[in-house]
């Protein structure tokens, strides 16, 4: 069974930083492409950023670039998001999400591509 817990959200000031990781048991973490999506109150799930099986291929929203990394680490299980410059339009609960490799890395922007999900961690960034 996969289970995927995310941890590291938090309450931060405007210009600040987090990390929020992710760790995946029940399944060779290595054959999976990992992806970070974030919903806000009222909003729709939106990608962040995604990480191919091998860490290869990596993307992220426009809105986040420059700011944020995503990485993986297959020793541990567990993929991260470091988040820097946080703004407050960053608040939202940060989910990971995971499928098996087997799909173009193009599609991986949508969260319609991913089977397995956590249940999220809380990301509030005040003014």
């Amino acid at each position: 069974q996969v289970q995927l817990v995310e941890s590291g959200g938090g309450l931060v000031q405007a210009g600040g930083s987090l990390r929020l990781s992710c760790a995946a048991s029940g399944v060779t973490f290595s054959n999976y492409h990992m992806g970070w999506f974030r919903q806000a109150p009222g909003k729709e799930r939106e990608i962040v950023s995604h990480i191919t099986w091998g860490g290869g291929v990596t993307h992220y929203a426009d809105s986040v670039k420059g700011r944020f990394t995503i990485s993986r680490d297959n020793t541990k299980n567990t993929m991260y998001l470091q988040m820097n410059n946080l703004k407050p339009a960053d608040t939202a609960v940060y989910h990971c999400a995971a499928r098996y490799r087997g799909t173009w890395s193009s599609a991986l922007v949508r969260a319609s591509e991913y089977p397995y999900w956590g249940q999220g961690t809380q990301v509030t960034v005040s003014s």
